[in-house]
């Protein structure tokens, strides 16, 4: 499939990049629990049994979906609910501890994290990156075909600056294309999001004197039109001529949805596949401490083919103090997720897989986990 030969890809450029020395296996085969796990084998698995619900992170439903799916054929025991609330609403649901962990498209922030360490007895809240999505611009708009923007001329369509398809800003990024005078309907997330704190932190450091509204989980800026959740942004995008949004890749391939090119920071358009995302991916960097592996993206970033717009969705979990009945479960579910065999499974849904350098300090961190 066009999305798994795009995942090698990407696995083998950040091997390139990185000096890695393995990327995940393709093989997706029913895990033998038995099995070794080590390289070109099927992993094996920590199976536990009980419940646990998690919620959180839109962006990465597809991806839990397809982890819990797996799991539970390997673990029948297991019974595990996975909520796309939001990652703003995962927070707080694992912060009042009817989450047992939450899905953020945007690590804990300064002022959540004592609230979030206050539900771990004796640990603390952890940031484990789990999934890359790679956000889509996305856009309805009859007879144009590989539309190119410049975050500039992003900045200025969401900040209602730029409101008709055929502005001058548009059309100096698109100088052979055939533009309506259609009015633009920008369509951002109506709740709070990870997938928007980080399209609006890209717009922030990247087009500064365009975009003054900074960063954050809820939509900021003035006009628009809100859709809930990624779903529902896909679903007003394809519905309504004239749209533009932001959406996780997975979700604008599934929906079927046009994608714009966007400039790098070297002014290159580039095309979102898996292997651009994973040239950008490349060049992040672990900033927490210890297990704690949350990670800072440089939007700006000037790597020939690179596609800048890349978020990273955590599971936000306690490194102590979590119940016994449900430990085993949650560190098998997401001991899964981590393993080659866990992040091969997401290159068929519009994801790249963990560089392996990052994967594997995830899988020891879920491990510590007690």
């Amino acid at each position: 499939m066009k999305l798994q030969r795009h995942g090698t890809i990407a696995c083998l450029a950040l091997a390139a990049v990185l000096g890695l020395s393995a990327c995940g296996s393709d093989n997706n085969e029913p895990a033998n629990p038995s099995a070794s796990g080590s390289a070109g084998a099927t992993a094996a698995v920590d199976c536990a049994s009980g419940t646990i619900n998690a919620q959180g992170s839109s962006a990465q439903k597809n991806a839990m979906d397809e982890w819990i799916k797996a799991y539970q054929q390997k673990c029948t025991d297991a019974k595990i609910n996975y909520e796309p609330s939001g990652s703003g609403a995962g927070i707080q649901a694992f912060i009042a501890g009817t989450a047992d962990f939450a899905g953020s498209d945007s690590a804990l922030k300064e002022e959540e994290q004592p609230k979030a360490d206050a539900k771990c007895a004796g640990g603390q809240a952890i940031n484990l990156p789990m999934v890359i999505g790679p956000v889509a611009v996305v856009y309805n708009v009859s007879g144009v075909d590989n539309l190119q923007l410049k975050p500039a001329t992003i900045a200025k369509i969401f900040a209602g600056k730029v409101t008709k398809w055929d502005d001058p800003a548009i059309k100096a990024d698109n100088p052979d294309a055939k533009l309506p005078s259609t009015a633009i309907q920008a369509v951002h997330r109506a709740d709070e999001s990870g997938t928007t704190d980080n399209f609006t932190k890209y717009l922030s450091k990247t087009a500064e004197a365009d975009w003054t509204f900074d960063h954050a989980k809820a939509w900021k800026a003035p006009g628009g039109v809100a859709a809930p959740k990624s779903d529902g942004v896909a679903s007003k995008v394809k519905s309504t001529e004239g749209t533009i949004s932001y959406v996780e890749w997975s979700y604008a391939e599934n929906a079927g949805l046009s994608k714009a090119k966007v400039a790098n920071g070297a002014g290159e358009f580039t095309e979102l596949t898996a292997e651009a995302a994973g040239k950008t991916i490349a060049g992040a960097k672990i900033e927490g401490q210890g297990d704690d592996l949350k990670m800072s993206i440089d939007y700006n970033t000037k790597e020939a083919g690179a596609y800048p717009i890349v978020l990273v969705t955590y599971e936000i979990v306690c490194t102590k103090g979590t119940p016994a009945e449900k430990l085993g479960l949650i560190k098998g579910l997401l001991g899964h997720a981590a393993s080659s065999e866990g992040q091969s499974e997401l290159t068929e849904l519009g994801y790249a897989p963990l560089p392996d350098e990052v994967r594997t300090k995830v899988e020891a961190a879920v491990k510590n986990l007690s």
